[in-house]
């Protein structure tokens, strides 16, 4: 089993670079930021419906703005494909939590949704809201922590002699 780690570690470092280099930083991050536009339409119309799950959706669009942040340090360091490249697992990463939380807040709605209509079972619905809830505390902040990652850029890694490693 340990033999196949290195090929994960690989897999993620090449699907991050994609990201980076080929689905990122070529169009400016326009598809990045047309993903963030969707994430923020979906949180307000969740925040909008009423439906006692908007405290997740506020969570969702506070680390989108986060993760734009960090997409916009990521573009101005553009020009230097070490420190892209350096933060591209981050970015992967981030990207990643973040979608994760955009995908159940809009579950844990609809399930509020079926619930208010008396549609479902009822105990898959409440297993729907208390799994969002759960991300949102425990998964979602690693957005922040991430971007943050993200924003100091690679300088300290880069520092260390590669021997010491």
């Amino acid at each position: 089993d340990a033999r196949i780690l290195p090929i994960y570690e690989g897999t993620t470092a090449i699907q991050a670079n994609d990201l980076v280099f080929r689905k990122t930083l070529r169009d400016g991050g326009a598809a990045v930021r047309a993903l963030m536009s969707e994430i923020r339409s979906d949180m307000d119309r969740i925040k909008a419906g009423g439906n006692g799950v908007g405290t997740l959706a506020t969570h969702v669009a506070a680390a989108c703005d986060t993760a734009e942040g960090a997409l916009d340090t990521l573009l101005a360091r553009a020009n230097s494909p070490r420190d892209a490249a350096a933060s591209g697992a981050d970015f992967l990463m981030m990207l990643g939590f973040l979608s994760g939380g955009w995908q159940l807040a809009r579950a844990a709605s609809a399930a509020a949704r079926a619930e208010a209509a008396g549609e479902g079972d009822p105990a898959f619905m409440k297993a729907k809201k208390a799994t969002a809830g759960a991300y949102m505390a425990y998964a979602l902040p690693e957005v922040d922590k991430l971007a943050a990652k993200i924003s100091k850029g690679p300088d300290a890694l880069f520092e260390m002699d590669p021997d010491w490693l």
